[in-house]
């Protein structure tokens, strides 16, 4: 029988969200800091929980350390492409269950933003698989809370977005700008609709807004500081639609005290084809209570804009300060989640 005082973790990062769950959720460090470093790792205890990370392009199907028997292995499942690689960490992962070198796995997975994921339910337990707990990125329909939790989406840690500490700036400073917005504008979307309404209402003389007719998934150092900027110079951010109702923006805003307006629609695909999900997007954050400004039509913004223009200086800051405590809280709590669910799913087991 295992040392119940301790669960120790090998988390293989593949993608960019374990950077968000190992350094923004777990508060974990990381060496060496270079982030162009082909490997890199790091190890944190929390409680009597023993956890190690890695990470890195190195790190590939075909390595795991001889210590390591419960293993949380963060997938990328958006499109085919990742869909193969991750395949082949499950089927390497398979191979040493099968040889008892390994005790239990849960994944966590970026799944499709049209929550096209079937290709992992052979995987899971309940289904002869050997995934014990899954946790998953977007709304879905298999969200019960018993082998199968919501994770959040977070900030772009492929785009380096760092941990943000709270200073008396960021806090107290009067931003200049009431709202931003800097982001894709799609044909055919409600981006289209939002930026008729900034200009009919000349809100662009109010806000931050900087549209561009095509994705860029490359930083330069000019777009860096600049998107930056303006979620740190402005009140509230707004957060349209994408593919997917849930975006890295949401997050970002967070972390410098800017409101998150978000465009409170289910999108397309198979995200919410039940009673519960329909029409409600965003269920995670919604079950922390998040203090965002929620609308279903951009022609809201303008009277949300001049409630805004009424707001003491004063009064931004202490909302600014419920958002930063919130989003603090809001980690927190999935910290203890995520390590709690192992520890009572894995160690259960071993009794």
């Amino acid at each position: 029988m295992p040392n119940e005082e301790f669960l120790y973790n090998f988390i293989l990062f593949i993608f960019s969200l374990g950077h968000f769950l190992w350094q923004h959720i777990l508060e974990g460090p990381l060496e060496p800091a270079d982030d162009t470093a082909h490997w890199r790792e790091g190890k944190l205890q929390i409680g009597t929980t023993d956890i190690s990370f890695i990470t890195g392009p190195a790190v590939v199907p075909g390595y795991f350390s001889v210590e390591a028997q419960n293993v949380v292995l963060i997938l990328n499942g958006r499109e085919e492409g990742k869909i193969s690689f991750a395949t082949q960490w499950l089927h390497y992962t398979q191979t040493l269950i099968e040889n008892h070198k390994l005790r239990h796995v849960a994944v966590v997975l970026l799944g499709s933003e049209h929550c096209h994921n079937n290709w992992i339910l052979p995987y899971l337990k309940r289904n002869g698989g050997f995934v014990e707990v899954l946790y998953l990125v977007y709304d879905s329909t298999w969200i019960n809370d018993s082998d199968v939790y919501q994770w959040p989406l977070g900030v772009a840690t492929y785009r380096n977005f760092p941990v943000i500490d709270p200073s008396w700036p960021l806090v107290h400073d009067s931003r200049p700008y009431l709202c931003n917005f800097l982001g894709t504008v799609y044909g055919n979307s409600s981006r289209e609709i939002l930026m008729e309404i900034i200009r009919k209402e000349g809100l662009d003389q109010l806000c931050w807004i900087s549209p561009r007719n095509e994705w860029q998934p490359q930083e330069t150092n000019e777009s860096y500081k600049s998107y930056h900027d303006a979620l740190l110079q402005s009140d509230l951010t707004l957060s349209p639609v994408g593919v997917n109702t849930e975006c890295y923006r949401i997050y970002e805003a967070c972390s410098y005290g800017s409101v998150p307006v978000v465009e409170d629609v289910m999108t397309q695909g198979n995200c919410g084809n039940s009673s519960v999900h329909s029409n409600a997007p965003l269920q995670l954050l919604k079950s922390y209570s998040a203090p965002f400004i929620f609308i279903k039509s951009w022609k809201e913004l303008p009277a949300i804009i001049n409630q805004e223009r009424n707001m003491s200086l004063q009064e931004k800051i202490q909302r600014r300060k419920r958002i930063l405590e919130w989003y603090r809280q809001f980690k927190l709590k999935l910290k203890h989640k995520f390590i709690e669910t192992l520890k009572k799913t894995f160690l259960h087991k071993d009794k």
